[in-house]
């Protein structure tokens, strides 16, 4: 129980496990170990840095201890943190695996993550985007939308024939990274626009920090500059971002000289051509089964809207012979009333022209389905029957008279999808398909290993940083500098490699700060999931809002208080009140253990070590 104790004592990154160990047993309780790293602080600072040297090398011989351990730490809640009024648990407890962790004011949602309140009894309309939203798709169409574009290039553009040889590599792109049309860059940012260390690539070749800073003259090129660039913000973006990449490297490789805005502008345009000439909905089309992957219960999330009285549109910038294709393939196996999938919705509109249509004037047109021509006439209202094509939000508005608080739309382009309805008041989610993987990839044994080694190595730069002012920089203090250093970079490398070799994370940079993408989702979507068919497991009158006690600025960080509690194991021992053993505390036991009386009427046994 010590073990365990000590070990989750170092998952809360309080104190390094060579620090805890160099206690004498006395001073190992909650309110001593507070003070221990400044008891060992005092003396000479040359003295303080072989102690750090000590701690270090002492760490490094314990590291085979960390995953016997790891069992009982935390993991990230791969169900969603948000209070969910129909289904209240603990007011102050989150489920987590056997256990119970602390979790602020949360309850359970299945795999939705909430930004901004939203009360769902409130939303009467519900909207979709089809692509990578109602519909999912198989890595084989980016492989054929990167084959066809780089096709283009040859035939159309005259690109040299090697080209061809390049095949799309689904290794290499995330989902969030920006190209610099004037540098010829892809880069990943962060949560303030800064460039990753190791997210800047010219062709294929990584950058250097030194190429970064020689490049850009900083790596915090700011949000003014990112608006500059061209965020690659959905899936489709995937086989855009490795043919721009492979396209430089080719030249750079062959030594002909070339200019990096004519490469975005060809690639570009190679890939709209693909899309607008209709050659990659027609190879769908062909072998859907290849291409698109069936879920039953987007279906049956769809139905149950309809049968609770809700309003459905969809709002695609997709054509529409496409769409009808792709849904009634998904949707082949399932029974309807009716006889077609369109009788699920209230409103289909086709070729919107998103983001356009959030801001522009264009009028709605009636599509014929039969003879694939648009009427004349004025759309002065909207018929389930009929289809519709381009339009705007002015209008669409002014036709269903649905106000904005009252509607929420899915899409998963942050940026073409839901900027402009959260500019419009309307209720947005985002779904991301990796964020499952993701949170699953930061659950697993490999990352939380690396994630332990690094917040040792961080405890220990914290030392050493600290004592700078009052040591002089000799060869001592810069070798072990350099090795912790170095040490960081490995365990942020091996967790970079988890995700993504060449830019890690979706919403995570190197460093463990919230990448750009997540800035994005932040800003944008109020509520995002994997998959649509998550919110099958909330009641219709589900409230949701994010923990009470998750902040953005820094100075909102809590010390001293009982979100510091970590909660190891509960038990329900029958005719008995339930137990939960505590491994750490910020508080005293007293006042921890009547915090926890208070707020979940569990009794408190303790394990400090």
């Amino acid at each position: 129980m010590a073990a365990t104790a000590r070990i989750r004592l170092l998952a809360s990154c309080y104190i390094s496990p060579a620090l805890y160990r160099a206690a004498p047993r006395h001073m190992r309780g909650p309110r001593s170990m507070c003070t221990l790293s400044t008891t060992l602080g005092s003396g000479a600072d040359e003295d303080e840095i072989e102690r750090i040297r000590r701690e270090f090398e002492d760490a490094k011989r314990n590291y085979l201890s960390i995953p016997a351990a790891m069992k009982d730490m935390p993991k990230m809640d791969p169900q969603g943190l948000a209070v969910c009024s129909s289904r209240p648990l603990c007011p102050c407890l989150g489920m987590s695996g056997d256990g119970l962790t602390f979790a602020g004011l949360a309850s359970w949602v299945s795999g939705i993550y909430v930004n901004k309140n939203v009360k769902l009894d409130d939303l009467q309309v519900y909207g979709f985007d089809y692509d990578y939203t109602l519909s999912h798709y198989s890595d084989h169409l980016q492989c054929l939308i990167y084959d066809l574009a780089k096709k283009h290039l040859v035939d159309e553009f005259k690109y040299p024939e090697s080209c061809l040889q390049y095949e799309y590599d689904r290794r290499f792109p995330v989902r969030g990274l920006y190209y610099d049309k004037l540098k010829g860059c892809l880069v990943k940012l962060d949560f303030f626009g800064s460039i990753e260390p190791d997210g800047c690539f010219f062709g294929r070749r990584k950058l250097s920090p030194t190429e970064i800073k020689e490049l850009y003259g900083t790596r915090h090129i700011g949000r003014d500059q990112v608006r500059q660039l061209v965020g690659l913000m959905d899936v489709f973006c995937f086989s855009e971002a490795c043919l721009i990449a492979d396209i430089v490297q080719h030249f750079v490789d062959a030594k002909l000289e070339f200019d990096a805005p004519y490469i975005y502008e060809d690639v570009n345009k190679a890939i709209q051509h693909v899309h607008r000439s209709g050659l990659v909905h027609r190879k769908v089309l062909a072998e859907p089964q290849k291409f698109l992957i069936k879920n039953s219960q987007v279906f049956r999330f769809l139905k149950t809207l309809r049968e609770k009285g809700k309003k459905l549109f969809l709002l695609t910038n997709s054509p529409f012979y496409f769409v009808d294709g792709g849904m009634s393939y998904l949707l082949e196996d399932q029974h309807f009333d009716g006889n077609s999938w369109r009788e699920l919705f209230d409103v289909v509109i086709a070729q919107a022209n998103k983001p356009t249509f959030y801001n522009s004037d264009h009028p709605f047109r009636v599509y014929d389905t039969e003879k694939d021509t648009l009427a004349f006439t004025a759309v002065d209202k909207f018929l389930p029957s009929e289809v519709y094509y381009h339009g705007c939000l002015k209008s669409f508005l002014q036709i269903t008279k649905w106000r904005g608080p009252e509607v929420i739309y899915f899409g998963d382009h942050l940026l073409s999808d839901l900027r402009g309805p959260s500019k419009a008041g309307w209720r947005t989610a985002a779904v991301i398909r990796e964020l499952e993987d993701e949170i699953g990839i930061q659950n697993g044994d490999s990352y939380r290993f690396q994630q332990a080694k690094l917040s040792i190595i961080h405890d220990l730069l914290g030392k050493v940083h600290a004592t700078v002012v009052s040591t002089e920089k000799g060869q001592v203090y810069r070798a072990l500098l350099d090795e912790l250093n170095a040490e960081r970079h490995q365990c942020r490398s091996g967790m970079r490699n988890l995700f993504n070799s060449s830019f890690g994370a979706t919403f995570l940079t190197d460093t463990g700060k919230e990448s750009s993408f997540a800035y994005h989702i932040h800003q944008y979507a109020d509520i995002y999931t994997s998959k649509l068919e998550n919110f099958l497991s909330h009641a219709p009158e589900s409230w949701l809002h994010p923990p009470h006690d998750i902040k953005i600025m820094p100075h909102n960080a809590k010390r001293q208080h009982v979100a510091s509690l970590i909660v190891l194991y509960t038990s329900t021992p029958a005719r008995s009140r339930r137990v939960c053993l505590v491994v750490h505390s910020s508080l005293d036991p007293p006042l921890m253990e009547n915090h926890v009386v208070m707020a979940t009427g569990f009794r408190v046994a303790t394990a400090f070590g």
